[in-house]
């Protein structure tokens, strides 16, 4: 049977990975967080005190790129993948807030993007993917056969986002939340080393109104077009 290559780019908090893990769980693909792999370098910074919200020791970080180990282990009961640091899952700890106002520092960094870009095309040889990041239809995988971009309301995604935290026994506040979302938009558009950009031949869907559902069945219409 055909496999594809699909790529979901677009800003934080817009559901890209919701609707990847949807899409590779029908098609029985493989899917990829490219987010909780950044996250992840983020969280290793942070507990090896090279990043914090004053603090950014690159040298340090790059300097101990080596020790970082990402793997990808699919859980039979959730029926996804869970990112583990050097065999410690980790799945919980890089969703929290603190690591949010962090990310967009280390992926910034060209030695991080490097490493954890040909890691993400070794993992897509194959095709039958499902991969969502920044830039995945524009740097990963530039010949996807399917690219997808995704936006909302900054609004929208903030009250995903802290509705998300909220679930999570985080303590935060929506203001809080409003401004990272802004931040990290402003960051990932902005920095010198593939910045976050819509590729030329991507699909925009703005799902600020549109429900899990509703998304999922259109961009469902569109794969099976690719498939044919």
């Amino acid at each position: 049977m055909k496999k594809i290559t699909i790529a979901i780019d677009g800003f934080s908090s817009t559901g890209k990975s919701t609707l990847a893990k949807q899409i590779a769980n029908q098609l029985g693909y493989v899917y990829v967080d490219t987010g909780a792999m950044y996250r992840a370098v983020t969280y290793f910074a942070m507990q090896h005190n090279f990043v914090s919200e004053t603090h950014l020791d690159t040298e340090g970080l790059i300097e101990n790129l080596s020790n970082v180990l990402l793997q990808f282990r699919f859980n039979e009961t959730l029926g996804f993948a869970e990112l583990y640091l050097n065999n410690e899952n980790i799945e919980q700890a890089i969703r929290t807030i603190e690591v949010s106002r962090l990310v967009s520092k280390i992926a910034e960094i060209s030695e991080v993007r490097a490493k954890l870009v040909e890691q993400q095309k070794q993992m897509g040889q194959n095709k039958g993917i499902v991969m969502d990041g920044r830039d995945i239809g524009t740097v990963v995988f530039p010949n996807a056969d399917l690219k997808l971009f995704m936006t909302a309301s900054p609004q929208t995604k903030a009250q995903r986002r802290f509705d998300e935290l909220l679930e999570k026994g985080q303590r935060v506040t929506f203001e809080e939340v409003l401004e990272n979302v802004l931040e990290r938009d402003y960051i990932d558009t902005h920095r010198e080393d593939s910045p976050l950009l819509k590729a030329d031949d991507a699909i925009e869907i703005d799902n600020s109104n549109l429900s899990k559902k509703e998304q999922f069945e259109l961009v469902m219409e569109l794969v099976n077009e690719k498939l044919k």
